[in-house]
């Protein structure tokens, strides 16, 4: 019987780091994923500042959140046809890309959701410390798997120094009062 040995992203110990860190249930309620309205509300919104293709809106929601929410494109594409067939947007394609724009009724809409908070604000007020931490945490395992993927052998040995001495210097945080 061959035992596979876990050291990647798909591996047994790379789940065992992600649950000891919290990582599969990171994101508080209304954290990293939002409610389909959330992302009309929010596309809306962007709409009435200029016209933008969908990986634009998608970026302007996760740097208006700081992180806290990026949407799918699963999730901004369906919503974009939605408005679409409602009337509330209209395309054209530009420099290879489908850019969207409000059409009146969508510019009558969107100015209905004035003085309500928008969603990407609501995002950024969901994300703590231990979120946050987490967050960063996902990002460094990302990093030391691609490294362990891509690297030279004198770059995988650079990287264990770092990440050892991270691990010391984390441990000394907790050492002090």
């Amino acid at each position: 019987m061959h035992h596979r040995h876990a050291h990647g992203p798909g591996g047994r110990g790379f789940q065992q780091l992600m649950d000891l860190i919290g990582l599969q249930d990171a994101a508080p309620a209304g954290a990293g994923r939002a409610r389909r309205g959330d992302v009309r509300t929010a596309t809306l919104l962007l709409l009435t500042e200029q016209p933008m293709h969908g990986y634009q809106i998608i970026r302007e929601i996760t740097d208006r959140s700081g992180g806290a929410w990026s949407p799918s494109a699963g999730s901004v594409y369906p919503t974009l046809q939605m408005l679409a067939d409602e009337g509330l947007i209209d395309s054209e394609h530009s420099e290879g890309k489908k850019v969207y724009r409000l059409t009146e009724s969508g510019a009558a809409a969107a100015a209905g959701l004035g003085g309500q908070r928008a969603p990407w604000e609501e995002a950024a007020g969901t994300t703590s410390d231990r979120t946050a931490l987490q967050q960063s945490a996902a990002r460094l395992a990302q990093a030391v798997f691609q490294v362990a993927r891509t690297a030279s052998e004198s770059q995988r040995a650079s990287a264990t120094e770092v990440l050892d001495e991270a691990r010391r210097k984390l441990y000394s945080l907790l050492a002090q009062d």
